[in-house]
């Protein structure tokens, strides 16, 4: 029991989570004003601004770099992960988007497909380089605060 009380009281693991939870909150409000409908997948949907990926990540390697200093090693393992999802996020998951895109364009063009589909291609799954930047910033923010 005492190894769960740790868990759910480590800061490391809540203000991160906290982190992602207001942002994702954000998105779904923010979509609403948007389209006047609530959509809860939203949530837990990947995209949009800001980057809830980029945001946790850099909470917790500034949160770290505090804690055990900037020069550690745990310090280091933190920036490095968050260097990697975010790179992903505006990269590799943001090109995904663009090609699902693309092919739900190409099976809905009448008689340039054949293909039946039973459900369209998930198409926003990255980030813009800009809102991976105010994801991090958000994150460098607040685990400054904490």
């Amino acid at each position: 029991m005492n190894v769960f009380i740790e868990i759910v009281t480590s800061r490391y693991l809540y203000v991160p989570i906290l982190v992602w939870f207001g942002i994702q909150s954000f998105k779904v409000i923010w979509d609403l004003v948007e389209t006047k409908k609530l959509n809860f997948k939203r949530i837990l949907g990947p995209g949009g601004m800001p980057s809830s990926h980029s945001a946790v990540t850099m909470c917790l390697a500034i949160m770290v770099g505090k804690a055990e200093g900037f020069s550690s090693p745990s310090f280091a393992i933190s920036l490095i992960l968050a260097i990697v999802v975010m790179y992903d996020a505006a990269g590799i998951r943001r090109a995904a988007g663009k090609q699902a895109s693309l092919l739900n364009k190409i099976v809905n063009t009448p008689g340039l497909s054949t293909i039946q589909v039973q459900e369209r291609l998930a198409e926003v799954l990255g980030h813009t380089p800009v809102q991976v930047l105010v994801g991090a910033i958000i994150g460098i923010i607040v685990g400054s605060i904490f």
